[in-house]
């Protein structure tokens, strides 16, 4: 299986599917196991076409107090206080993610997990290649240290973040870690309002930060024509993440912002069609622009008969199509030349013709 930096180098960009905890409320509809529902929106996102699915690897008690509020939209998710919602979804452990592991390298999909406490960023070294770190965490220095020291590659999101809580954030994992490093533009609000996704950000992620790649973790609401997504990668997000489900419809936690199977089909489509569109940033003519660049370019004609031996003047000459002839950018070079042969009215203008 190839790894993340390779498919993103061959690809052009990278998708990850952010499946989070979302399989607990399909194994309730479907009515299967949770690791059978978590396997199943593996299957999908692979089927898709999806480079990477992530799944978050917390204790309630580890991760929140009992007293913590929401921050999410209430009306799609009811529940109050963060550590009772964490508390419905933390039944995972080592176990389960290396079984799911296990899974995704049957399927070659990568798999990925956030960790929200040490002892997840301790098990999960076996089991990931680069470990993702919630934006959450991006001022928890000594957890980014921790992590970072482990030397592999990271991958950090900046919602609801300052550029000096970025730069400090940065400078930690750099001072322990010389892996790459993937830094995504991120808005903390579930879901995101469009006139709030802020994409210019990722243009002054790529000026703060032009040694690092630069990616997008997106909580709008999918699209049909997943335009947010597009113009992430338009704009130099390589690395684009999205949370995942099976049924938008479903209430609670982070099916309401998600990517179905559809929605992930199209936002795949239009990142090979723009990986397509930006071609390559070489300034020079195209291979294929030949026929047109000699054609619908312009030769120097002259204007009126030329007798052999006449001096050639500037009010002998215009510019005319093909350009096959000599190009008008020389015109002083022609201009006090004698001709060689008579030159007729609407001829091009070539250099055996001159002295």
């Amino acid at each position: 299986m190839k790894g993340y930096f390779e498919e993103l180098e061959e690809q052009g960009y990278y998708l990850i599917a952010e499946i989070g905890v979302n399989y607990y409320d399909i194994a309730v509809k479907n009515e299967i196991t949770l690791l059978d529902a978590a396997k199943l929106m593996i299957s999908e996102a692979k089927q898709c076409g999806i480079n990477a699915v992530k799944f978050q690897s917390y204790k309630a008690e580890k991760l929140a107090s009992k007293v913590s509020p929401a921050y999410w939209d209430l009306s799609e998710e009811c529940t109050k206080s963060q550590f009772e919602l964490f508390k419905k979804y933390d039944l995972f452990g080592e176990s389960e993610y290396k079984i799911l592991k296990e899974y995704c390298d049957k399927l070659e999909i990568m798999f990925m997990s956030t960790p929200f406490d040490f002892e997840a960023a301790d098990y999960l070294q076996e089991l990931v290649d680069v470990y993702k770190i919630s934006s959450s965490d991006i001022t928890n220095l000594p957890f980014l240290e921790y992590i970072a020291k482990k030397n592999k590659p990271v991958i950090i999101s900046t919602g609801a973040s300052n550029l000096d809580e970025i730069h400090r954030a940065v400078d930690v994992i750099r001072k322990y870690n010389t892996q790459k490093l993937t830094i995504m533009h991120c808005v903390l609000e579930y879901p995101t309002p469009m006139q709030h996704a802020n994409l210019l950000k990722i243009q002054s992620l790529m000026k703060e930060f032009p040694d690092e790649i630069i990616g997008y973790s997106d909580h709008t609401k999918p699209t049909a024509d997943g335009i947010v997504q597009t113009v992430a990668f338009g704009m130099g997000a390589t690395v684009i993440e999205k949370h995942f489900t099976l049924d938008k419809s479903l209430k609670g936690n982070d099916h309401y912002h998600a990517m179905d199977v559809n929605d992930a089909k199209k936002i795949i489509h239009n990142l090979k069609l723009v990986q397509q569109i930006k071609g390559k940033a070489e300034i020079s003519c195209l291979e294929t622009e030949g026929p047109a660049r000699e054609n619908a370019r312009r030769s120097i004609v002259a204007k009126c008969d030329i007798k052999a031996g006449t001096e050639i003047k500037r009010e002998m000459l215009t510019f005319k199509r093909p350009g096959n002839g000599i190009s008008p950018d020389r015109l002083s070079d022609i201009i006090g030349k004698q001709a060689l042969v008579d030159i007729e009215e609407d001829t091009t203008l070539k250099e055996c013709m001159l002295k």
